[in-house]
């Protein structure tokens, strides 16, 4: 009976010091997230991913319990962004919300200063929404079958604006370029926002921006909108022709907004994350102002999100091949 009492008594006390060691440990470590998360904009204000950053950012706040911070960090079309981002430490207080060029930058740049595919984990695809093909009033086409004749008749004397090399409207172009062999020269400015100023002032008229972007100066003519390049019409612009049927068969180009963590963020921190944006997307306000603004939510799985990385790694790889576009 005594070692029967003695044993007892020492599995008691096992117990309490491992209770003990549990407790200090989740002191040690409180729960995630206990302080704000920086979402790390690799482009300037005003552009397609500033426009969606700062669409959920809100929304994510409230369901984490924790600011969600938008961080604009431009420069070297989402490079520098990029860099900062991989550079974090890996805790799950900083995410990158990017676009195409954070795949495409690779076979376009020399030395780009992270690697997509192996430098981050994908947390979730946000959106996805065609650009559009618009001019200035003043520019004498009305659809995209006369801007190529234009294009066809002025070799290299037409200009579009652009959001910096290799930026969407960038490749939006120069895939229209390489599909309707013609030759519009890249004008490039430092992001969406700048360029769609350049396109309403005319310098240049021509331009290849997200929905998003492109908004605000539609409602108000200040822009004229050719086409859109996805293959399927767009929900918000139900009467304005794609680019394929309109004059080049094929041509498809979806602008995406994912978000990402750097290498090394705790998969149980990646779930919550992943798992939040989704409830967070499926709200119905948030679905009807991305709506508003010709977007379509996505709100993929991390694998759903990592597979589309890479495919589109490949895909753009080979327009800017075969388009020779390169930044040193």
């Amino acid at each position: 009976m005594k070692k029967t009492t003695t044993i007892a008594l020492f599995l008691l006390a096992v117990m309490a010091a491992m209770s003990g060691a549990q407790q200090a440990l989740a002191q040690s470590q409180p729960s995630y997230p206990d302080k704000p998360i920086r979402m790390i904009v690799a482009f300037p204000p005003g552009g397609s991913v500033d426009v969606v950053a700062r669409l959920i950012a809100p929304k994510l706040s409230e369901a984490l319990g924790q600011s969600v911070v938008v961080d604009n960090r431009s420069g070297a079309s989402g490079n520098i962004g990029s860099e900062i981002a991989a550079r974090a430490k890996p805790d799950g207080y900083t995410l990158l919300i990017q676009t195409i060029p954070f795949v495409s930058n690779a076979a376009l740049f020399k030395n780009v200063p992270y690697d997509a595919l192996n430098d981050f984990v994908p947390i979730g695809l946000v959106s996805a929404s065609p650009s559009l093909v618009v001019v200035h009033p003043s520019v004498p086409v009305n659809t995209v079958g006369e801007l190529l004749a234009l294009a066809r008749a002025k070799p290299g004397q037409l200009n579009y604006a652009a959001a910096g090399s290799g930026t969407n409207p960038h490749i939006a172009g120069e895939l229209f370029n390489l599909m309707g062999k013609v030759d519009i020269t890249a004008i490039q400015f430092k992001g969406g926002g700048p360029a769609m100023i350049a396109t309403i002032s005319n310098e240049p008229g021509i331009n290849f921006p997200n929905v998003a972007e492109a908004n605000p100066y539609i409602v108000n003519n200040r822009v004229r909108v050719l086409a859109v390049t996805s293959l399927k019409r767009a929900k918000s612009l139900p009467n304005i022709p794609t680019v394929s049927e309109a004059a080049l068969p094929g041509y498809e180009f979806t602008t995406w907004h994912g978000i990402v963590a750097p290498k090394g963020t705790p998969k149980e921190v990646i779930a919550l994350l992943s798992d939040k944006l989704r409830a967070v997307l499926r709200a119905p306000d948030l679905v009807a102002r991305f709506e508003a603004i010709g977007l379509d939510i996505v709100a993929s799985t991390p694998e759903e999100f990592g597979a589309h990385l890479k495919s589109e790694t490949e895909k753009w790889a080979r327009v800017i091949k075969a388009r020779n576009m390169r930044v040193e």
